[in-house]
């Protein structure tokens, strides 16, 4: 606990550019959280790693994700916004960490049967120990919250075990996090595939709306947006396509989904699909515009990422010492 705030830490990896899944179901209430929670948010670069990357591709994402971040209203003076790589303690603690953790945990980890299935030709140990490394981020500055979606949910409960097991041993080292479960951020699906969550990474780019993406480009990808042969405006698990339409405006607009059957009752898909496009890319814009500033202003940018730098390696380094006096390594002669 920081200035009796609850810690709360979360992060993003430093791959592509961000879309609106991203941003209305993460980005969003991130915003809403500083006043409550004293909050890290790290760009994850190290966990990118996983993939082999164009360095200078993967340097030029991560700038831009932590730009992101700002100018989708992370205020940099409230929150702590940093590279995961400049702070050396996550990856110090990550292989004590290692140790304290069983194959068979990480054996069964969904994410790391789903990743090995994509990149059969590079099943490297990092992609079997990226949980830990995902626990430590989160143990180092003793987050006593994380926000999780259905997707990150066994990876918290590996980040528990892991903390339990140590503090078994050694004593209180580790806040046991707990998963913050505040307003439900938009499950955004894919445009082209409503079954499929919407990825930085799909190749066809119809599917995904990034958050730089102009207005005439947002309205065009939208209008070509897979719904179904029916023509009502209905939120049902039987009609995804529309049901993802009808999420993804109630994020724009703070609306719930029976105002919006009220609202387009009536009328068809193609008006639907326009007025969805035109309301997210207005939304967007304002973001748009931030970023832009923000890419002119390197010393601004420059400043910030030292600054929170220090800070998160200040509180990372007070927990990374702790536990290297617990499990016996030498102290450090300054």
């Amino acid at each position: 606990m920081i200035n009796d705030k609850k810690v709360l830490y979360s992060a993003m990896q430093a791959t592509g550019v961000l879309h609106i899944g991203n941003y209305f179901g993460a980005l969003k209430n991130w915003v809403n959280l500083s006043d409550e929670f004293e909050c890290f948010y790290a760009v994850a670069d190290l966990h990118a790693l996983t993939i082999r990357r164009d360095p200078a591709e993967l340097r030029r994402s991560a700038r831009n994700v932590l730009m992101m971040y700002i100018a989708a209203g992370l205020d940099p003076e409230k929150n702590c916004i940093y590279y995961q790589s400049s702070v050396p303690a996550h990856a110090e603690l990550a292989w004590i960490m290692n140790c304290f953790t069983y194959i068979g945990e990480l054996n069964r980890m969904t994410q790391f049967k789903d990743k090995s299935a994509k990149h059969a030709d590079n099943i490297n140990a990092g992609l079997l120990t990226y949980p830990v490394l995902m626990a430590c981020d989160i143990l180092l500055y003793q987050a006593d919250v994380v926000p999780v979606g259905i997707d990150q949910k066994q990876h918290l409960e590996l980040t528990r075990d892991i903390a339990e097991r140590f503090n078994g041993i050694y004593g209180d080292v580790f806040t046991i996090p707990e998963a913050y479960i505040g307003k439900a951020g938009a499950r955004i699906m894919s445009l082209a595939d409503p079954t499929k969550k919407m990825s930085k990474s799909d190749e066809n780019q119809n599917s995904v709306v990034y958050v730089l993406d102009d207005k005439d480009t947002v309205i065009r990808k939208f209008k070509r947006a897979i719904t179904d042969s029916d023509s009502q405006i209905i939120y049902s698990e039987d009609k995804p396509g529309i049901m993802n339409l009808i999420d993804i405006y109630c994020a724009a607009t703070g609306k719930a989904p029976a105002d919006v059957e009220k609202e387009f009752d009536g009328k068809g898909y193609g008006e639907f699909k326009l007025a969805v496009g035109e309301t997210v890319a207005d939304a967007l814009v304002p973001v748009r515009e931030r970023y832009a500033q923000l890419e002119k202003d390197k010393a601004y940018v420059d400043g910030i990422i030292k600054e929170n730098t220090e800070k998160a390696s200040y509180f990372a380094n007070k927990t990374l010492r702790k536990v290297q006096k617990k499990v016996g390594l030498p102290e450090r002669i300054k």
